[in-house]
């Protein structure tokens, strides 16, 4: 028997109901009582972790685009996570020990993502870039490969990753007499000159430990042993953590917190209370990420914005390194778990493309952060010390950051090990560790 569309009365959908029980028919249930179906039916649950839970104005800007997505897709019953960077990472690895990963998360580059590929617990998004290949064309060449395995993208950056400009204050340089330094010598001459002078000459705040590895030794030790050792003394092929080169730049460093570079107690200050104690004038230097951009731009009045510039770290004698360069690359991005399928994997793409679409792009560099995307940031609302820091970022050469390559057992050996220096370790003693370290996570 034909059948005909249901009309939405209730008479109809009685016949309806009287001619399925008699087995008349099996027509698809389109009238009133499917659309209360269909609305009684459960919201897709999703859920997102992410570290941008500051008050800067990137995490702010991230955070939005999460906002909107939710907004725009009230069948999504979405559980956004914000957890403070510093314990963030060891969240991630709570929950990936036990196989019980977020529906999509946000990981840094590098070693980070590959231990998540490694283990089997990510899906690529590959697809998602294809279907929006103006997106997928306008990220910087390069910038997807630490996010990258097997020719198959798992994550794309929210943001580039420079981890080592050298922040300083003009009035402090200009009140002092100091040239700002572009050889190892002229930046010990400003360390003493400002300590001399009672000013702190730069600001650390090393309390999470990855601070003084990711923003001063990433660069220094490249100016010194060049990238290409780096990248052997990683594989353990032809260079190992412990040749004189190495410990040189270790020595370096030490000679930094040997001269009181930094001030009292600095390894019981976090990032966020370094960059507080910079730009409100009690330092003169700041050795740091382009995060501190976007969280002093949050912090700091107009006033003392305007007495800061930036430039990159001094060349150091003899350094085998590019000495017009600077450590970085791209930020983390959004990856999504190997257990998310169907509609939920759909709604995950969604989001993914919603925080990290071009959209998102314009909003992050409009929010005094570096992005690894062809956007020219609005200047009406960015700083002009962003502007500047950024096309600065543009114009050097990027080098490794030391916890985006080695492997977690010596990232946290350099981590610690900068400590014991700054606190009159010896930098022999604290390359072995490292070479042992890595060594061993690599089996060797």
């Amino acid at each position: 028997m034909k059948k005909k569309p249901l009309a939405i009365t209730a008479s109809a959908a009685a016949l309806s109901l009287l001619l399925a029980a008699c087995g008349q028919g099996g027509a698809e249930n389109t009238g009133a009582e499917g659309n209360a179906a269909d609305a009684a039916s459960p919201k897709i649950k999703l859920s997102i972790w992410h570290n941008f839970s500051g008050d800067d104005l990137r995490a702010q800007a991230v955070r939005a685009q999460i906002d909107k997505f939710k907004t725009e897709h009230p069948e999504i019953e979405l559980d956004a996570q914000a957890i403070p960077p510093d314990g963030y990472r060891q969240r991630l690895k709570t929950v990936a020990a036990a196989d019980e990963m977020p529906d999509v998360f946000f990981t840094q580059s590098g070693t980070s993502i590959k231990e998540f590929y490694d283990g089997g617990l990510i899906q690529p998004i590959t697809p998602l870039l294809d279907q929006y290949p103006d997106w997928k064309n306008n990220f910087i060449p390069g910038s997807l490969d630490t996010l990258s395995f097997d020719g198959q993208v798992y994550a794309t950056p929210l943001s580039g990753s420079a981890t080592s400009f050298l922040f300083y204050n003009k009035s402090l340089f200009e009140q002092y007499n100091v040239k700002v330094p572009t050889t190892w010598d002229e930046m010990m001459t400003a360390v003493k000159t400002f300590n001399d002078n009672k000013i702190t000459p730069i600001s650390l705040g090393n309390k999470a430990s990855w601070l003084a590895q990711s923003s001063i030794i990433s660069s220094l030790a490249d100016r010194v042993t060049g990238t290409e050792w780096f990248k052997k003394a990683v594989a353990q092929d032809g260079a190992k953590f412990t040749d004189p080169e190495f410990v040189q730049a270790l020595s370096l460093f030490k000679e930094l917190a040997d001269a009181k570079a930094f001030q009292n107690g600095f390894n019981s200050l976090d990032n966020t209370q370094m960059e507080q104690y910079f730009i409100e004038g009690k330092a003169a230097m700041m050795i740091d990420g382009a995060w501190a951009l976007t969280n002093m731009a949050a912090s700091g009045t107009e006033e003392q914005l305007k007495q800061v510039d930036v430039t990159i770290l001094p060349s150091v004698p003899g350094g085998k390194g590019d000495p017009n360069s600077m450590s970085g690359g791209s930020g983390g991005g959004l990856a999504l778990s190997k257990h998310v399928e169907g509609d939920q994997q759909k709604a995950a793409l969604d989001l993914i493309y919603t925080v990290s679409g071009p959209e998102a792009m314009e909003a992050i560099a409009n929010s005094n952060s570096i992005v690894t995307y062809n956007v020219e940031p609005d200047q009406t609302k960015v700083m002009p010390l962003f502007y500047k820091a950024f096309n600065l970022y543009k114009s050097v050469k990027l080098t490794p950051v030391y916890d985006a390559y080695l492997t977690s057992s010596a990232t946290e050996a350099v981590n610690n090990g900068l400590q014991e220096i700054s606190m009159g370790g010896n930098p022999e003693d604290i390359a072995k560790k490292i070479q042992e370290a890595q060594a061993r996570e690599l089996g060797q």
